[in-house]
């Protein structure tokens, strides 16, 4: 599986790319969000871990540019915010 993690915290990152590297799956890493967005469009990914809040673009705004264009790959959203009204923006 070719997952794209986009993660601006570099120890993150690091942590999730080794767990899912060492699991057999090809990892892309991104530390911020136009990268990531441009990772995305241009990277045929079976999947994504996105960081909520990221310098350039923040993770929604990533993830709504991706699905305006029809992608449909899913994302495993990270974050710190806890709210009800925050966890239900990003669901939406």
């Amino acid at each position: 599986m070719r997952i794209l993690i986009v993660e601006d915290d570099a120890d993150t990152s690091q942590f999730i790319a080794r767990g899912l590297a060492e699991l057999g799956h090809q990892v892309v890493t991104s530390g911020d969000g136009r990268d990531g967005l441009f990772q995305a469009t241009d990277g045929g990914f079976d999947a994504m871990v996105v960081d909520r809040m990221l310098p350039g673009l923040d993770g929604l705004g990533l993830v709504r540019a991706l699905r305006a264009a029809g992608n449909t790959t899913p994302v495993l959203m990270l974050t710190a915010v806890s709210g009800i009204a925050d966890r239900v923006e990003g669901l939406e």
